[in-house]
């Protein structure tokens, strides 16, 4: 299968966001926005809250760009088409055509002996934790940045019964071989000891902005596997963007892995869902924990109507994300004055992580900033322009780019950060 496969035709544009501005006075509208942004926390980007359209007053409408998440995309016309229009059955007994076919495309664009349509990333992640450690006790061995074990509430322990050792994750996302062997265990029965069974890997890396993991570091992970008797799962989730991103089908990339989750929901613009992908043997035990989690849905042929789509019509407009990614974190580097810290070589798919070098100038400050409107703007911009981004894991700023993004959203965005830059640099030296 090549990447070519993929179209790269964009079904539907969507909605440009938009909101009628409070009339909030400036202190009002930075509390507002400070509450949607988790101002105090690292890991801020999944808290809740709805995006305010807050400004001083006078301000008439303003544009929203929101950044927080591919999670916020939403389905297009024909996608709402494909769903209104699903076939649907009884999944639970196997008879939701629509699923059973979502479930065979994904196994062959993915290579794999089957798939499972489950409700999330993170219940597809636990359920493959799940049939690949049987006993309690059993250990996985994951990086200590990785979504499994800081985002997904330690739910192998929790739920599953399994242990988790953590390796370090490097700025890559890749791990030190070396390390990553030192913390397979050896002493099975040993009554002291859990027993290595799962090494997890994730592929975009999200803490670590969306990098792509070597093709050479995953066979080397896969051997180091096999050496032990060890099995590699992906968490996938954006494992699409990295196909796209490395230029070669996902097959390419999964060949290396035992079992991969990969979602639906977040850049390939489905509103439900992930697929989890394995060996025939491996699913059909899926089957069942999934029925346990509470993942069996009945007529959910409606959801994987537009998990089809996102699988077939979806993926070769990744790119477009990438492309703007990359146009604003040079833009960020370009600013005068110059506030902000990027590796351009970091910034290899849809997301982007940056820090300030104003120590004055704090991330969650910086996103309340970006996140309302401030005065004087609309008269220097020639309208209010909201860009919702949150602070992220090491004092950094986290934007994310997403169908619902376009090259003109992303110069409204240079727009505003520049204007930001600029206001801020008038309040510094008036205070000097």
């Amino acid at each position: 299968m090549s990447v070519k496969t993929f179209s790269s035709r964009v079904l539907f544009k969507l909605l440009k966001h938009g909101g009628v501005v409070s009339g909030k006075p400036l202190r009002a509208a930075r509390h507002a926005t400070s509450a949607v942004l988790g101002r105090s926390s690292a890991r801020g980007y999944y808290n809740s809250g709805t995006p305010r359209c807050t400004g001083p007053g006078g301000a008439a409408h303003s544009r929203v760009v929101d950044l927080r998440s591919d999670t916020v995309t939403k389905p297009g016309p024909a996608m709402r088409q494909a769903m209104a229009e699903a076939e649907v059955g009884d999944d639970v007994m196997g008879e939701d055509p629509t699923i059973n076919d979502l479930q065979k495309i994904a196994a062959d664009m993915f290579q794999m002996e089957a798939a499972l349509f489950v409700p999330s990333g993170t219940m597809s992640n636990l359920i493959a934790v799940m049939v690949h450690c049987r006993e309690r006790g059993d250990e996985i061995i994951v990086g200590d940045l990785s979504h499994v074990h800081i985002y997904e509430q330690g739910g192998s322990a929790q739920l599953a019964g399994v242990h988790a050792t953590t390796v370090t994750t490097l700025p890559n996302g890749t791990f030190d071989l070396e390390q990553l062997e030192s913390k397979i265990r050896h002493g099975y029965p040993d009554p002291h000891y859990p027993r290595s069974r799962l090494i997890c890997l994730e592929n975009t890396h999200n803490i670590q902005g969306g990098r792509v993991l070597p093709l050479t570091f995953l066979q080397e992970v896969r051997a180091l596997a096999d050496k032990y008797g060890l099995s590699v799962h992906m968490d996938g989730a954006r494992v699409m963007n990295a196909a796209v991103a490395q230029g070669v089908p996902p097959s390419t990339i999964l060949q290396h892995t035992n079992t991969v989750s990969v979602c639906l929901s977040k850049g390939l613009g489905a509103p439900v869902g992930t697929i989890l992908a394995g060996p025939r043997d491996f699913i059909s035990q899926a089957v069942r924990c999934r029925k346990a989690l509470g993942g069996g849905m009945r007529q959910a042929g409606v959801l994987a109507a537009a998990g089809k789509l996102s699988l077939l019509e979806m993926t070769g407009r990744l790119e477009e994300d990438h492309r703007n990614a990359k146009t604003f974190a040079k833009a960020l580097l370009d600013c005068d004055p110059p506030l902000f810290a990027v590796d351009m070589a970091a910034v290899e798919t849809n997301i982007l992580r940056f820090r300030l070098q104003e120590s004055s100038l704090s991330p969650s400050e910086f996103c309340a900033r970006m996140g309302q409107v401030n005065e004087g703007e609309e008269a220097a911009l020639g309208q209010g322009i909201q860009v919702l981004m949150y602070p992220h894991f090491g004092n950094s700023v986290r934007a994310v780019w997403h169908l619902g993004i376009s090259p003109e959203d992303t110069q409204l965005a240079i727009q505003k950060m520049q204007f930001v830059a600029s206001q801020y640099s008038k309040e510094k030296l008036g205070a000097q």
